[in-house]
């Protein structure tokens, strides 16, 4: 069985004037609201601006589009015992002062 997330991201907009400092925001990780991953953006490699001009240098982007990077620290393989996702699970991602993006775990379907 492969599973995926389903791809219905629903973005929500915010101004300018409420994301001041995007760099400096707690993210975190829950499955089936248990956290698992909590860090700061301000730990990631590259800063937002950063990917969106390398990204936006190889392919357009357009409104609703979501960048996907790197993991923070708590993987679930890592995990003692290891935590792999399930059909049924739901993962939610939280940016402060942003929101929650909230997925559930679905079988592929062979088309």
């Amino acid at each position: 069985m492969v599973l995926g997330l389903r791809d219905d991201y629903l973005p929500d907009l915010r101004s300018a004037d409420e994301l001041a400092g995007p760099g400096n925001r707690a993210i975190s990780w829950r499955l089936n609201g248990r956290l698992m991953q909590n860090s700061n953006l301000s730990k990631m490699i590259f800063d937002t601006p950063t990917i969106v001009s390398c990204v936006s240098s190889m392919v357009p982007l357009l409104p609703g589009d979501v960048l996907s990077t790197g993991t923070p620290q708590g993987v679930g393989y890592t995990r003692h015992p290891p935590v792999f996702l399930q059909e049924g699970d739901i993962c939610e991602v939280e940016i402060e002062k942003i929101g929650i993006l909230r997925n559930a775990v679905l079988r592929e379907i062979s088309v």
